[in-house]
């Protein structure tokens, strides 16, 4: 199962942990149950139909009004009602947890009116919870669930206030189902690697609910997926909002990512539990709390040769740091260092990369350079090694060499009068002949 869906399934979880034992869920949390429409222009002029239609709006119990929708339906499927009854019945069938009922109904309401808010709210939410659940449809329905949110945020802007609804109330209604909209579009377009699109929608569900822990989490991470749009702050910031909002096992392990994250952009864990304390009441980002997110730069190799001849004594570096300097170090300090190397006898350990000639042998001195089998000592013997001494190549070389010279880039440095500090052990002494036995006669 891709990262997506995993991140989802961990928020799902610490979220349902959340909603047992705090206040009843927000509106981002649950679309808006449609309730029986105000007085309407809409005219039944059959009586029978009439009575049918306020009869099915008056049951209280989900299961009657399911089976009083479902009879004025089949009786009467070009009723000028027709969307209204439909958008009913899916409410009924929501309130009893039937998740295929609900979106059929959701489907049919749609197939009246492409752009009945209410319907392509529920279809988002359930698909999006649906998928939140896993199984090998949960891409599928992330997928769904981001085409009805990308339809309901358009269908917003552009739906028709329902007859009979109240300014303030078809507001109310926009504001919710937005909320559902962009939640379900950012997280498909999280899944989908468009990370523009999943910050700017999860954002905008967040600026909306900043104690949605389904979108937070989601946030955070569309801000801190590497790529063009990346922006550790402001993931930082919601990862440990997040941490937050969460309870339950889950926060645990939110906690952790969100440090671990912290930790690597900031080069230490300092400061990651004053930016949690901190957006326990910020809900949202503020210059002053960003500021203080501070992002790790690693020194140059400019600077950190200059902090090497500052703090260490030339004797005391190793050959990788004499390389250091006398590469990236300004001249100043390559002079100093090279000052105390110049015409001095050094002992140390090398790698043989090839041998030139029993006196010619080229070395590496750095791991670096060990590991990429590049020389960057070209050493000269005092006299030519014995055959029954020369080491072989890919093997290391004790010895004493004089620095004469070096290339700064590519580094070598050149090294005269050089000796094997450890011979080759002895042959070992010949042994008498083995006397064999008579053979048996």
């Amino acid at each position: 199962m891709k990262k997506i869906v995993l991140a989802m399934l961990l928020v799902a979880a610490v979220t349902a942990v959340a909603q047992t034992s705090s206040a009843p869920a927000q509106p981002q949390q649950n679309p808006a149950q449609p309730t029986a429409p105000a007085a309407q222009k809409k005219e039944i002029k059959d009586p029978a139909e009439y009575n049918a239609y306020v009869g099915a709006v008056g049951q209280t119990d989900p299961a009657a009004k399911i089976s009083g929708f479902e009879a004025f339906l089949t009786q009467y499927p070009n009723s000028v009602m027709k969307e209204d009854a439909l958008e009913l019945l899916m409410g009924a069938y929501q309130q009893t947890g039937n998740q295929a009922k609900t979106i059929e109904t959701a489907q049919k309401v749609l197939a009246a009116n492409a752009c009945n808010l209410r319907a392509l709210a529920v279809l988002a939410f359930t698909k999006r919870a649906m998928a939140e659940a896993g199984g090998p449809t949960a891409l599928q329905n992330l997928a769904e669930a981001g085409q009805a949110g990308e339809k309901g945020l358009q269908c917003v802007q552009t739906a028709p206030k329902p007859e009979g609804t109240k300014d303030e109330d078809f507001q109310k209604l926009k504001g919710q189902v937005s909320g559902i909209f962009y939640g379900t579009a950012g997280m498909a377009a999280f899944q989908n690697k468009d990370y523009a699109n999943a910050e700017k929608n999860l954002r905008a569900s967040v600026d909306a609910d900043p104690t949605n822990l389904r979108d937070v989490y989601p946030l955070a991470l569309a801000y801190m997926t590497p790529g063009p749009t990346v922006d550790m702050k402001n993931g930082l910031f919601f990862i440990a909002r997040a941490v937050n909002l969460a309870q339950g096992p889950g926060k645990d392990q939110i906690a952790k990512f969100g440090k671990s994250k912290y930790t690597k952009y900031h080069n230490s864990e300092e400061g990651w539990s004053d930016l949690v304390t901190a957006t326990a009441t910020a809900t949202l980002p503020t210059p002053e709390i960003l500021a203080k997110i501070v992002e790790y730069v690693p020194p140059t190799p400019a600077q950190q040769a200059a902090e090497l001849v500052k703090t260490k004594k030339v004797e005391e570096m190793s050959f990788a740091e004499w390389q250091l300097v006398l590469s990236e170090g300004n001249p100043e300090d390559a002079d100093k260092v090279w000052g105390v190397l110049k015409g001095k006898p050094l002992q140390m350990v090398a790698h043989i990369i090839s041998i030139e000639s029993p006196s010619h042998l080229m070395l590496a001195g750095s791991a670096d350079d060990v590991e990429a089998k590049r020389a960057d000592i070209d050493l000269t013997m005092t006299a030519a090694i014995p055959a029954k001494q020369l080491p072989k190549v890919d093997t290391d070389l004790q010895f004493e060499g004089t620095p004469v010279s070096y290339v700064a880039k590519p580094f070598v440095m050149t090294m005269k009068e050089g000796a094997l500090l450890v011979k080759a052990a002895p042959a070992p002494a010949k042994k008498p002949p083995v006397r064999k036995k008579p053979a048996a006669h």
